[in-house]
């Protein structure tokens, strides 16, 4: 409680990060130059001078590439495309978003790139070529230029003379790794590609790259709490707006809304906002059901904030009370969550806390009698999901490391144990179409953990105080509702 209501009064209010992205330097008439995203120079609300991309700077980017250079084994290259475009219509592009590994070894936000990592060169980078026509459609768009003075590369040609440049680096290349997610012809069409992928010459660079990423700076954990605190505060805020507009796609609506405000690109991925028996479906993503009185809403969301996100979710009754059925099954998923959490230390893996998990889960099922057997399937039919994941630039992030590795400080893990009950499920009728799970983000740090979603509020009394008292869309004084948090 005491760390509900310490947070609560600053996590709830979007000037705290407003204030923050809105100081600015003094005004110069000196003509800057656009590369076609934020630079210190253009943007100084997002940046400082030396960082290339929001919190990271040139020096930051450059360990990177060093301790990848590290993992790339000995007479070795590493190939990385830029995201591609995907394309709605003919001309209208879906909002483009960076591939993570790209991301994290240029800070090029654009598309059109391929880099290249290798011992004997360094950092090479080929950029698109753009006209005045691209120039007046799209903006102005990183070239050669660029590529040396604002991403510090050690080399940079246009685009078309990847054909010429790179075949001699892979020629003699014992082993050639590349972005299998974002591998495209303009590569792998070439001849000496092909022959090197024939001879087993072609590895995927996830291997590399997902080990480099897994442990996280002390910059990249400033973003991810910011990021965490945002998608708090939102969430919050969307809680408290639930109860007068108890419909899916406007509490969707809501907390991107909040995100937003607060300084996050865009959302993680779609909100899950499953009302009632729509809680039950994982991945719900329809969000266009009204929720009914005396049901429940679970909101799974998370934003982004300069490549970095964020997961969190939170189970609540709009209405304002939970059902005894539905506390029941709240009080179990809530002492999972917690102790799980308790588990959270250097030298466990996520495998064994998923374990656990099951053991508690299945124990608490059987005794609230929703689980008539022991049989693994019958479990599963209640709860197929982890535990939880690891979290960084991708919500599923560094997926080629395995969940029985022994986590270490500097890395951030989700715990979400969960329920999810058909509603034809043969159990108790008041069991039935209740889907409930509580999400947190959790930071091993060497003494043990860091909840970094710990200003959200998950305790019974505390969600039903706040829904009863100021959980009418209407914006109270922040003290009040401070006060209200302590009871």
């Amino acid at each position: 409680m005491e760390n509900f209501q310490r947070n609560l009064l600053r996590r709830i209010s979007p000037g705290v990060f407003l204030n923050k992205f809105n100081k600015t330097k003094g005004y110069s008439t000196r003509k800057v130059r656009d590369v076609g995203q934020p630079t210190a120079a253009t943007h100084p609300q997002l940046l400082r001078e030396g960082e290339i991309t929001p919190g990271i700077t040139s020096e930051e980017y450059l360990s990177r590439r060093k301790r990848l250079l590290e993992l790339l084994p000995p007479n070795s290259l590493a190939i990385f495309a830029a995201a591609p475009v995907k394309m709605m219509t003919d001309v209208v592009p879906y909002t483009f978003r960076q591939d993570s590994d790209y991301l994290y070894i240029t800070g090029c936000q654009q598309p059109g790139g391929i880099a290249v990592l290798s011992h004997g060169r360094g950092l090479c980078m080929f950029m698109p070529e753009t006209s005045a026509h691209d120039v007046i459609w799209q903006g102005e768009i990183a070239g050669v230029d660029a590529a040396v003075s604002t991403f510090m590369a050690e080399e940079a040609y246009p685009i078309s003379m990847l054909g010429k440049i790179l075949p001699g680096l892979m020629y003699n290349s014992s082993t050639v790794f590349h972005n299998v997610n974002t591998a495209t012809s303009v590569y792998t069409g070439l001849e000496t590609f092909q022959k090197a992928a024939s001879s087993g010459k072609v590895k995927d660079s996830s291997l590399l790259t997902h080990e480099a990423r897994w442990i996280k700076s002390p910059a990249e954990l400033k973003l991810m709490r910011e990021s965490a605190a945002i998608a708090c505060q939102a969430l919050l805020k969307t809680m408290l707006h639930s109860r007068p507009f108890p419909y899916e796609n406007m509490l969707s609506a809501k907390v991107e809304y909040e995100c937003r405000m607060r300084g996050a690109q865009r959302m993680a991925f779609n909100p899950v906002v499953g009302g009632g028996n729509n809680g039950s479906v994982i991945h719900y993503s329809r969000n266009d059901q009204k929720i009914e009185a005396g049901d429940l809403v679970l909101m799974d969301i998370g934003c982004e904030l300069h490549g970095y996100v964020s997961d969190l979710t939170r189970t609540w009754p709009p209405y304002g009370k939970f059902s005894p059925a539905h506390e029941e099954l709240y009080e179990l998923i809530l002492e999972t969550n917690k102790e799980c959490v308790k588990l959270c230390k250097p030298g466990t893996s996520i495998r064994e806390i998923h374990n656990y998990s099951v053991d508690m889960l299945r124990r608490g099922f059987k005794e609230i009698g929703i689980l008539k057997d022991e049989r693994p399937q019958t479990y599963h039919m209640l709860n197929p999901t982890n535990i939880g994941h690891y979290l960084g630039m991708d919500v599923h992030d560094c997926s080629a490391i395995s969940y029985d590795r022994p986590l270490k400080p500097g890395v951030v893990i989700t715990i979400e144990p969960g329920v999810y009950i058909p509603s034809n499920h043969n159990c108790p009728e008041r069991y039935q179409g209740i889907g409930i799970r509580i999400e947190d983000e959790i930071l091993i740090t060497e003494s043990g953990y860091e909840v970094l979603t710990g200003s959200i509020p998950k305790e019974v009394k505390q969600i039903e105080y706040l829904l009863n008292n100021f959980g009418n869309g209407v914006e109270r004084d922040e003290y009040s509702i401070m006060t209200a948090a302590s009871k």
